[in-house]
């Protein structure tokens, strides 16, 4: 601080550019600390202490954009989309008996109300549907390449029964796939701001649906942060979570702890107890309502059974003198 206000004492007297200036304060405020400085009298009326400030403003901007676009990277960093289930189709180019399927095959599944067989492969763990007119379905596969290696692997198996297989037309018709954001989210708010393409029916869904028509994906945002994933391809899937980070973070909320999860329930339990313990008590005895409201103690006196017991027995000896 010293040495910049020595500086600008010294750059006074003399004549100088605003530029030189700025250069020279950058030489002594190199080590990263904030100085706010008073600039001179005479250069600000000469309309370059403005300049200054606007320069130094300029530098501290670009320093606060840097900073919030470090934090986004190490927030997309954190981000891992995992695919549940990639569903593939494709055929063989000939007709299949699923009757002899059935009984020849191996680990097959004969549905005669679906005139359908369902086949089922370990590695990859996957599972075909045939259909008579050649037609397939694999679905199960994590990954497009283990949906196209099953589909391979079942073309195969029914080749080994004595069809003549010609496998064509692959292509994968959906991937579902899901995402954790590192925050929670306040959907309502998200759903109110984005009403174009998200809907929020809480009574049917505890999530948002959010369409994105450019690339068929369809999101179910949930308030926790998990994001669930439609799309007709793993790349569509990554495109629709990058479209739909910015528009979550606006509307992001910090998560409950583990302590704070356990207070809350604490909470809860105890208002449901005191409501049960409440509920047990139930209605007061009768001759104890009646020991309020009469202002006599001719029934309270009745409170327990051995005075209760002694007033009938003085009772059947008065009635039989």
């Amino acid at each position: 601080m010293d040495s910049i206000e020595n500086a600008l004492a010294g750059l006074k007297s003399e004549s100088f550019t605003s530029e030189e200036i700025f250069a020279e304060i950058q030489q002594e405020t190199a080590g990263g600390e904030t100085v706010h400085l008073d600039y001179p009298t005479d250069l600000l009326v000469l309309g370059q202490g403005e300049q200054l400030y606007a320069a130094e403003e300029e530098v501290f901007t670009e320093a606060e954009q840097v900073a919030n676009q470090e934090q986004t990277n190490r927030i997309e960093t954190e981000i891992s989309i995992e695919i549940n289930n990639v569903v593939g189709s494709f055929s063989v180019r000939c007709h299949l008996n699923l009757r002899h399927i059935a009984m020849e095959g191996t680990n097959v599944e004969y549905r005669r109300e679906n005139a359908m067989v369902t086949m089922k492969i370990r590695r990859p763990y996957t599972t075909a549907s045939m259909w008579s007119s050649g037609k397939l379905t694999v679905t199960g596969a994590t990954s497009e390449p283990d949906s196209r290696i099953a589909a391979r692997r079942f073309s195969r198996k029914l080749q080994r029964l004595g069809y003549k297989v010609r496998l064509a037309n692959f292509r994968v018709v959906n991937v579902l796939a899901t995402c954790r954001m590192p925050f929670a989210i306040r959907i309502a708010q998200f759903s109110q701001a984005h009403r174009a393409n998200a809907s929020y029916e809480p009574e049917l869904h505890p999530g948002v649906t959010y369409k994105i028509k450019e690339i068929k994906a369809v999101l179910k945002i949930f308030s926790t942060g998990s994001i669930t994933v439609t799309a007709p391809s793993v790349s569509n899937v990554e495109m629709a979570i990058h479209q739909i980070f910015p528009l979550v973070v606006e509307h992001q909320m910090e998560k409950l702890k583990v302590k704070d999860k356990f207070e809350l329930n604490v909470h809860k339990h105890n208002i449901v107890a005191g409501r049960k313990r409440k509920h047990r008590g139930g209605a007061l005895p009768r001759q104890l309502k009646k020991s309020r409201t009469n202002e006599g103690t001719s029934l309270s006196e009745c409170d327990t059974d051995s005075d209760c017991d002694s007033g009938d027995s003085f009772d059947s000896n008065e009635s039989a003198d």
